[in-house]
């Protein structure tokens, strides 16, 4: 038999939703129990960019960024879909989540001069303002818990160290073309080797392995327990029918009952192929989808069903789609490289099996691979090409296979990145229409010269610049695909996680098919429904409303606990 354990509140899941909540309730008083299943803390938080999308923010409200220009951003982003009463309570709530987590947490975010929304074409669109980041922290802050947190995704990182989107990942784009930026790097991977070498694993953490760091070094300052490789089994339920705790496994299984309810904030579902198969619109055999999250298995969604919840896909898109290429080691190993950024880079296109362009490359990843599901509808498979030229190859490299002077005889070897000398000779061996493929080069590089781009309107928009190389002109995303030998890799379809989730209501509680909440049982984060309906605004879509609901569950958790005259419990 189990022992027993009691806490006032459970969270399930140790991403940015769940630590949210965590911080909040505790720093109400209330005692707090985090379990994730992981052997490592973060989720997929801590090998993400770590943006967070937070209108209202103190820089937004500075620079004039108003409640009604964002309300009339997220309206025109899925108008369909859009949630009023969830946006309401999301905009309402920003300012003083972020004011919680700066002022009494050791959360701290730096305030980026640009990061444009990933509609800027949309009324209420706005270039800055709105996506935060959170600082760098020394890791050794944790003592020896620094090495229970998730490591970077090696695919993210350039030999140990995570570029941050901005300036940061600029000077890596440009570090065989300036000297300055070759310095610049230099001091950035010799720390980092350093660092690694000294403390078993870099201890300057970055972008959202910083937020995570600094959450979990929050949490432990309010004494939350937290524990890891202790997957939730199953919910338990008091005689009234409320949910009051779970049974947890592996390293401290225990029946843990929360008095005042369970927190779900475990993730999506991409990770799940019975899920997949059954909402992802590309992926019916469960098998055409590669997903780089970590802990998106849909433990959430499978606890809240079993309560009586539901997944509500009722959402303009059901995932926040990135293309990857999947890179397989000779002994099968296999690594992905979601392409965040790359692909919208000048001399790069993407091509279908017939050697024709599908969409505007320079979209967010989200929209890009939106277009990508949409034009290989009908198709047995969903993928793409990515095609460059060698000048394009020896600047910016595609995907996995960095720039010169990186060697690629092993990315060759593995497939990954497919060479000839010829279009006639490239298409031939990645088994594509060569008089497409041609043809599709000579519609597009007389434009590409002017830095026009007629077919679909690619670097069009500042966001579009921002993800191209600023430094290239006449503009920053279009280049002709030139001289060979050519190179190309083959893009399928992946995520950043779901929109799709747990139905709940405006206040995170869950909520049954029709609309009745489920007692005791709440669910944040990427678990939970888009708040956006479906839509992607910018950078940090998911953390940001992750930190904002993770914030409002433990706040409104203390609250209730706190009428009802609950003392904080004893731990056990």
């Amino acid at each position: 038999m189990s022992k027993t354990v009691v806490c006032d509140v459970l969270v399930v899941g140790s991403g940015v939703a769940g630590m949210a909540a965590a911080l909040k309730a505790a720093s109400q008083g209330l005692n707090v129990i985090v379990a994730e299943k992981d052997r490592y803390f973060g989720g997929t938080t801590a090998i993400s960019a770590g943006w967070a999308w937070v209108p209202g923010n103190k820089q937004g409200v500075e620079q004039g960024d108003t409640r009604e220009d964002a309300e009339t951003y997220l309206k025109n982003l899925a108008p369909d879909t859009f949630n009023e009463a969830g946006v309401r309570e999301f905009l309402d709530t920003v300012p003083e989540a972020i004011s919680f987590f700066e002022n009494e947490t050791e959360v701290k975010f730096t305030y980026p001069e640009k990061a444009p929304d990933y509609k800027m074409d949309l009324p209420g669109a706005k270039l800055s303002g709105r996506a935060i980041l959170p600082r760098d922290v020394d890791a050794r802050v944790l003592g020896d818990k620094r090495l229970l947190m998730q490591p970077y995704m090696s695919s993210y990182t350039v030999f140990g160290y995570m570029p941050q989107v901005g300036p940061d990942i600029n000077e890596f784009f440009h570090v065989n073309q300036s000297i300055k930026s070759f310095v610049y790097v230099a001091k950035k991977l010799l720390r980092t080797w350093v660092d690694a070498a000294r403390y078993k694993r870099p201890v300057l953490r970055s972008n959202g392995n910083a937020l995570m760091t600094r959450m979990v070094k929050s949490a432990d300052d309010l004494g939350v327990r937290l524990w890891n490789a202790s997957p939730a089994l199953s919910l338990t339920r008091g005689d009234d029918g409320a949910f009051t705790g779970a049974v947890i496994g592996g390293e401290h299984a225990a029946t843990v009952t929360a008095r005042m309810g369970v927190i779900l904030a475990a993730g999506g579902f991409s990770g799940n192929k019975k899920l997949r198969q059954e909402y992802f619109p590309h992926d019916s055999n469960g098998d055409d989808h590669f997903t780089p999250t970590v802990g998106h298995g849909g433990d959430a969604a499978n606890l809240a069903i079993s309560a009586g919840g539901h997944i509500d896909d009722s959402v303009f898109s059901v995932g926040s789609w990135a293309p990857v290429t999947v890179f397989k080691y000779l002994n099968g190993a296999q690594r992905l490289f979601p392409h965040l950024r790359a692909i919208g880079l000048p001399g790069l296109i993407a091509v279908d099996r017939y050697g024709k362009r599908f969409g505007n490359e320079a979209l967010s990843y989200h929209d890009f691979g939106g277009a990508m599901i949409a034009h290989n509808k009908g198709e047995e498979k969903t993928f793409g090409y990515v095609i460059g030229d060698a000048k394009t190859m020896h600047k910016y490299g595609i995907g996995y296979a960095k720039p010169w002077p990186m060697p690629r005889g092993y990315f060759y070897k593995t497939g990954y990145l497919v060479k000839g000398k010829t279009l006639e000779e490239l298409a031939g061996k990645l088994g594509i229409d060569a008089e497409g493929l041609k043809a599709t080069v000579s519609e597009f590089n007389p434009a590409a010269e002017r830095g026009e781009d007629q077919a679909f309107g690619r670097g069009s928009t500042l966001y579009n610049h921002f993800r191209g190389d600023m430094e290239h002109k006449p503009n920053p995303n279009l280049a002709p695909v030139g001289k060979g030998p050519y190179y190309a890799a083959k893009i399928q379809m992946g995520d950043l996680g779901t929109f799709a989730g747990i139905g709940v209501n405006e206040r995170s509680e869950v909520v049954t098919a029709e609309g009745t909440p489920v007692p005791g049982l709440i669910a944040v984060g990427a678990a939970a429904v888009s708040v956006f309906g479906g839509g992607y605004p910018g950078y940090g879509s998911h953390i940001g409303p992750a930190l904002v609901f993770g914030y409002r569950a433990g706040r409104d958790i203390a609250a209730l606990a706190a009428e009802r005259g609950v003392s904080r419990v004893a731990a056990s």
